[in-house]
């Protein structure tokens, strides 16, 4: 599900798979901000100060709070980046800049801490993609990624074209 903001107006439009897109009942944006929330599961998307769309999404099944290692199954809270995306089993990954330096800093703590194992890996990867292949049907409301921010098919078929590399993306508890 996703709500498109217009003018003031919420339209809520169903995706399907091969369903037209949308896009020609919006005027032409350009993406300047992601916000995502996971406790309510949404990701926002911004041009300037204006709500342009609004999606749910399905995140990590490691739950609130900051990626600590690799294969913690957190999706991470801080302040990235889009940097590229690909074609991917996952229909299109969207990469983020994790980790970034205020991650590795937390990380080289939490290891002098021991809150990690010595030998634990900061991990890396993280992105917003489509559908894994073997969650199918999907379901984002059931769904808990490894960390990743994930999107129907559809879904991010249309967010890859309207959110261009270089766009920040905030991740929130």
């Amino acid at each position: 599900m996703r709500q498109i903001v217009h003018g003031g107006l919420i339209a809520v439009l169903a995706l399907t798979l091969g369903a037209a897109s949308p896009a020609h009942n919006v005027k032409a944006v350009s993406i300047t901000r992601v916000h995502v929330k996971k406790s309510a599961r949404t990701m926002d998307l911004y041009e300037g100060d204006s709500l342009v769309a609004r999606y749910s999404v399905a995140v990590g099944r490691g739950g609130p709070g900051f990626k600590k290692m690799e294969g913690d199954n957190v999706t991470p809270v801080g302040h990235y980046r889009v940097l590229d995306r690909r074609p991917s089993q996952l229909r299109v990954f969207m990469r983020l800049d994790y980790p970034n330096a205020e991650d590795r800093a937390r990380f080289e703590e939490l290891k002098k801490s021991g809150d990690v194992p010595k030998n634990a890996t900061i991990g890396g990867e993280i992105g917003i993609h489509g559908e894994p292949p073997d969650a199918k049907p999907f379901k984002k409301v059931d769904y808990q990624s490894h960390g990743c921010v994930v999107l129907e098919d559809a879904e991010i078929d249309q967010v890859s074209r309207m959110v261009p590399d270089g766009t920040p993306v905030d991740i929130e508890d």
